[in-house]
């Protein structure tokens, strides 16, 4: 049976994760005593046993088991039902794991934080993040219709991690009017909440009351503290004695060091007159009445090019979730592309009949994925087709994709998109 300590602060839904199966498999974790977020996790005595000073952290009672990942830490003290008594069970309980990381996690933050005060409320992001949850969400829905539990007929860790990254938005922003929309979900969490080993280790949860209202002092008193922190850590700093660099002898005889050569393709080429950053900003903060208009009376096209881009492979397209997985998984990927490109890719249809297809900027004329060793990753899977910018046709697909909306070649209708930017 697995024992130690868990390093987190207070209603930290990922260490829960830990707290809940620990519950269930009977594992000693306690909690560590006086704990404070900043300043024990980037202690010396910390930083040597968790060098990325991340939380929820666990360390073994032997002191042989160190962890940071909250994933981990859950399946290490976990037990054998949790896991998956089998290869399959563990696969499907890994496969929920792994969406509710990519699908469900990002979209509720983005959603729940700008409410909270931890993020600068932006409509335009909040409105996609509540599109992004709720739609993942009816996924979730559909596969609890039959179901009471997510893989087999008892919590598994699948139920634990999943529950947990939805703790915020059932405490903030899904209220009693979206929950009623989400029945099988609703109850799913319900069920969950009321386990005995979930009220142990979390206590009787309080779910959101009425529709998220936005407060700016939230978010400006959070910053005033912040930087109050700052100027504590500064004025600590500055009254310790420096010490005086010794002169070396070697020190007048360095040369100033060259400036590295840039890897990125993109800084070779004629940066003309359409701002890529300026764009991205009005497309985040703008509904596309404004923003797709913006883009045609600034976009460049003698220095940027427009692409059409289609995945190759529908028939292998199965559930929405996996599809949109695909589509995560390729923009994490090409994340050093990100400074000179943009791109909304959206998903058409449903379940077991659906397309991938998107329209793609960036700077210069060619295919840029060729150009680069770190963008080489996922392009072959779809055709690329070079858009005209004075066509109607290429306006229409810019429309329509900037703005996720109409449908594909087949028919498929719009069910969800992604922005890489």
């Amino acid at each position: 049976m697995a024992a130690g300590v868990l390093y987190t602060y207070p209603e930290n839904f990922r260490a829960y994760k830990a707290l809940i199966a620990a519950q269930y498999s009977g594992a000693d974790v306690k909690v560590a005593p006086n704990f404070v977020f900043g300043e024990t996790n980037k202690s010396e005595d910390f930083l040597k046993k968790f060098p990325t000073g991340k939380v929820p952290a666990f360390e073994s009672a032997d002191g042989k088991v160190l962890l940071t990942e909250s994933n981990a830490i859950a399946y290490y003290v976990a037990n054998a039902a949790l896991r998956g008594n089998d290869l399959k069970t563990q696969a499907q309980i890994w496969q929920w794991v792994s969406w509710a990381d990519s699908e469900l996690l990002p979209a509720s933050c983005a959603w729940v934080f700008p409410y909270l005060g931890i993020m600068q409320f932006n409509k335009q992001n909040v409105e996609r993040a509540k599109n992004d949850l709720l739609s993942a969400l009816r996924t979730l829905d559909a596969h609890l219709l039959t179901r009471t539990f997510l893989v087999t007929e008892r919590v598994t860790l699948a139920d634990i991690i999943v529950f947990c990254t939805l703790i915020h938005a059932f405490q903030h922003v899904l209220e009693p009017g979206a929950r009623a929309a989400l029945r099988s979900v609703t109850r799913w969490f319900a069920t969950l909440a009321a386990q005995p080993p979930v009220r142990r280790a979390l206590g009787a949860l309080e779910l959101a009351a009425q529709p998220p209202v936005y407060d700016p002092k939230k978010f400006q008193d959070l910053q005033k503290k912040d930087n109050a922190k700052k100027e504590k850590k500064v004025e600590k700093k500055e009254s310790k004695p420096k010490k005086e660099k010794e002169p070396q002898p070697e020190d007048d005889l360095l040369e100033e060091e060259k400036p590295k050569e840039s890897k990125d393709p993109f800084d070779s080429m004629p940066k003309g007159t359409f701002n890529m950053d300026d764009f991205k900003r009005c497309y985040s903060n703008e509904d596309e009445a404004v923003s797709v208009p913006y883009f045609w009376q600034k976009f460049d096209p003698e220095h940027y090019s427009i692409w059409f881009a289609e995945y190759k492979y529908p028939e292998e397209l199965a559930k929405v979730f996996m599809s949109c997985n695909l589509i995560t998984g390729m923009f994490q990927r090409l994340d050093k592309m990100r400074k000179q490109a943009f791109a909304s890719v959206c998903l058409f249809g449903e379940d077991n009949d659906s397309s991938i297809s998107g329209v793609w900027v960036w700077r210069g004329q060619q295919l840029a994925f060729p150009l680069s060793p770190d963008w080489q990753i996922d392009y072959e899977s779809y055709s690329w087709t070079k858009l005209d910018p004075s066509s109607e046709r290429t306006k229409a697909l810019v429309q329509q994709y900037f703005s996720w909306s109409g449908a594909d070649a087949r028919g498929r209708n719009f069910n969800q998109g992604k922005i890489f930017k």
